[in-house]
């Protein structure tokens, strides 16, 4: 069995009330999660606490063979800059550049070069020249995915990522996904409340009751 890309034991936390206790979850190479539950059962958190941006009350988390909360900040940077790629609802593009220029600043970050075969299946090729202020809503969150994959990242953690989509291109977000997690050997973690995207994934869990329990 490879080395697991994530692997968090025991993983516990709260604000004001419990969200969730005993958490325990491995991601391996070539392996998609998804993560359900209610609005407000802590899934996002937990996503929060996987990606390196909270620190859990109690538990560990292993990020490709590293133990997390035993590396100095400029560790953690560098593997959020490199290896990590987080795509949300809410895309973050710069409205007022191209398209071309929104990821162009990703690969220039991690080093990457854009891939135009990336740009086509996720049939955003033909937009590159515009300002992301003229696209569709639609357009500007395949940007944004655009932008995540190509800096090449070993992990993929989407907090609802087809949350704002219709079927037809939520579909092809989750084809182009579960594409990229097959070809370079990377995972994915996908929190959402869409069961038919959730189906699609390797592996189903639940969070609700403040556990996080696999089902089929």
């Amino acid at each position: 069995m490879s080395t697991p890309l994530l692997q968090a034991t025991n993983i516990a936390h709260a604000f004001d009330y419990p969200l969730f206790s005993n958490v325990n979850l491995t991601l391996h190479p070539q392996e998609s999660i998804a993560i359900l539950g209610r609005s407000g059962s802590g899934k996002s958190t937990l996503l929060h606490i996987f990606s390196t941006f909270i620190h859990p009350n109690k538990g560990h988390v292993s990020l490709l063979g590293r133990d997390l909360y035993q590396l100095k900040k400029e560790e953690i940077e560098m593997i959020r800059r490199h290896d990590l790629g987080i795509i949300f609802q809410a895309h973050y593009l710069f409205k007022g550049m191209k398209a071309i220029e929104n990821i162009e600043i990703a690969t220039l970050l991690s080093g990457e070069e854009i891939d135009p075969k990336l740009l086509e299946r996720l049939e955003i090729a033909e937009t590159m020249e515009q300002k992301i202020g003229e696209l569709s809503g639609g357009q500007q969150q395949r940007i944004s995915i655009a932008r995540v994959l190509s800096k090449r990242p070993t992990i993929i953690f989407a907090d609802e990522p087809t949350g704002n989509l219709d079927n037809e291109t939520a579909l092809l977000v989750m084809k182009v996904l579960l594409a990229y997690v097959e070809e370079n050997d990377a995972g994915l973690i996908l929190v959402t409340h869409d069961e038919s995207m959730a189906t699609l994934c390797d592996k189903r869990f639940r969070l609700e009751n403040q556990q996080l329990e696999q089902f089929i």
